[in-house]
């Protein structure tokens, strides 16, 4: 199967490379890591990544996956990308995310009318497009997966796999990461998060998560306009 998955400038490494370790130990996936050049694209705090093809020479994906970050939202209005991810998406198995990639993929068309998750302070912005946003950790809908903030990269990989190959060979896998979460406090959800903790984040983000929600509904406009 072949695993295509978006690189963009100020995208975030975990939201890539927890899938990757996971999708990565699995022979049946053959991995591309995609952009519009060969140069290495830098994330939000410099790790840098080098691509494995264009997308003018991307093979056509069994599982298409785009990664969440900062940069993700100058992708919602990037026409070529768009294009990319609607003419992949119509012909993969799998369409997924992790954070705010989910947006990227409503802003191309392709949830639209699905149940989708994606970070906490973003998951209202999916509405936008038509997709109905879910507050979980993993969502299934159809043949649509989507995780929800960064750290559910690896949670969104184990579960895809469990579905692809079954719970048992994905378990191996797991103790071979020695995957066994045990946060050192509690917190990390809204859920779990004393309120003073949550209004801190939405105070720090304010800023930002405005110019996302702005450019989240103006996508979205121009995508029902087309």
């Amino acid at each position: 199967m072949q695993v295509v998955m978006l690189l963009f400038p100020r995208f975030t490494q975990l939201d890539l490379t927890a899938p990757y370790e996971v999708l990565g130990r699995f022979p049946e996936l053959q991995i591309h890591l995609v952009w519009k050049t060969m140069d290495a694209v830098v994330d939000n705090n410099g790790l840098k990544i080098v691509p494995t093809c264009t997308l003018a020479e991307c093979p056509q994906a069994d599982i298409l996956f785009v990664t969440g970050g900062p940069g993700q939202i100058d992708l919602m209005e990037d026409k070529e990308i768009l294009a990319f991810l609607r003419n992949q998406g119509e012909h993969a198995a799998y369409v997924t995310s992790v954070c705010t990639g989910s947006l990227v993929l409503a802003a191309a068309g392709l949830l639209t009318g699905y149940r989708a998750t994606c970070h906490w302070l973003s998951l209202h912005q999916l509405a936008y497009f038509g997709a109905l946003p879910v507050a979980e950790r993993v969502v299934f809908d159809r043949n649509r997966v989507t995780g929800a903030g960064v750290t559910s990269g690896m949670d969104f990989a184990l579960a895809l796999v469990a579905h692809l190959f079954g719970e048992d060979r994905v378990k191996r896998v797991a103790l071979s990461m020695e995957y066994d979460p045990q946060p050192p406090f509690p917190g990390g959800s809204v859920a779990s998060t004393e309120p003073a903790i949550i209004a801190a984040v939405r105070g720090e983000t304010a800023e930002f998560q405005a110019e996302r929600d702005n450019v989240a509904r103006r996508a979205a406009a121009a995508s029902q306009a087309s």
